[in-house]
């Protein structure tokens, strides 16, 4: 089944039937830090318009699109990770519903499926015949499906950051990682959680105290892109729950481990180091796909790719180079180790 046909196909028809406002021409500019061509722009897709920021638009290679995490993220977290790219394309966007892009309430669309829809419209809207994909969290969740929805047609590889694979593992890691905190931590998380009092003062600097220790211990500075630029709790909250270790939503059920052998394109895990995506775990996804791979950014959390963006730029570059210097029917057997 063509993806690309019926994603767009979906929004032509949402648009006759309700109306869509002209999509604007894309505006450019050259990047006062970088020097690289930045433009910005919107994509239609199914409910609405989508904004993307493209890089290094005229450079002649195949494009990376970058997905962000959430549900209700934005893409300006990957503001200082496309600075360290230059050899490709690179794009991202804020899904439906969040950052920059409309958001026009459509309960209905809050789900894979339509993260999945989008990347189809966004090719579609370049003509971009190949890709590579590269997920954060969320965004990993939403790469493996796209692969797994679209039989990998035109999917060079596929980078996943702290991958959302599994939500019932994700939850058994957080619990592990929750374990090793202070059992005054422990008990006022456990106190909130019971009584469902989320937004409690205790419970949000408990929460705050795990973010600190597994999301971004490294640090970083504020994100120039990031400036004005909101995510989307309300989706975050429907669809995830209230916290990164407690799962209430529509994805609490999520899990795709049973279909990781199918993933047949190569795969790169970046993990943290501290990372709630815990390293073991995401070897333990590696090892179930054909051909996947795991790198640990030393002293990051999940959070690596605003943390150590230099680090995990070189990992990425130097894997789609070797992707693209492989013979077309390599597989892993034939590579020696």
């Amino acid at each position: 089944m063509n993806h690309s046909f019926l994603a767009v196909a979906a929004a032509l028809a949402l648009c006759l039937t309700s109306g869509c406002a002209p999509t604007e021409p894309p505006a450019e500019r050259i990047d006062a830090r970088t020097g690289q061509v930045i433009r910005t722009g919107f994509v239609p897709v199914s409910g609405g318009k989508v904004f993307y920021e493209l890089s290094n638009p005229d450079v002649d290679a195949t494009p990376l699109i970058l997905i962000h995490g959430g549900p209700g993220g934005t893409s300006c977290g990957f503001g200082l990770l496309d600075d360290e790219m230059m050899d490709r394309p690179v794009l991202r966007y804020d899904q439906l519903e969040t950052g920059r892009s409309d958001r026009p309430g459509l309960q209905e669309q809050w789900h894979i499926d339509h993260s999945v829809s989008e990347i189809d419209a966004i090719r579609s809207h370049f003509g971009w015949d190949e890709v590579h994909l590269l997920g954060w969290s969320w965004g990993g969740a939403v790469a493996a499906e796209y692969v797994l929805e679209s039989e990998q047609e035109g999917v060079i590889s596929t980078i996943m950051a702290g991958p959302l694979l599994s939500t019932p593992v994700w939850i058994e890691d957080a619990t592990t990682l929750l374990e090793t905190m202070s059992e005054d931590v422990q008990a006022t998380i456990r106190l909130h959680e019971d009584a469902r009092t989320y937004d409690h003062p205790d419970y949000v600097a408990a929460t705050d105290s795990f973010y600190a220790r597994f999301m971004d211990p490294w640090g970083y500075d504020p994100i120039p892109e990031c400036e004005g630029v909101s995510g989307n709790s309300t989706v975050y909250n429907t669809m995830w729950g209230p916290t990164e270790f407690t799962a209430t939503g529509t994805l609490l059920e999520y899990d795709r481990r049973d279909r990781l052998a199918e993933i047949n394109v190569p795969v790169l895990i970046i993990s943290g180091e501290f990372d709630e995506a815990r390293p073991v775990t995401m070897q333990e996804f590696a090892d179930e796909m054909p051909d996947a791979r795991v790198q640990v950014v030393q002293g990051a959390g999940h959070a690596a790719p605003a943390e150590r963006p230099d680090v995990v730029a070189g990992m990425v570059t130097s894997f789609l180079q070797e992707i693209e210097q492989r013979p077309v029917l390599e597989t892993k057997t034939d590579r020696p180790e």
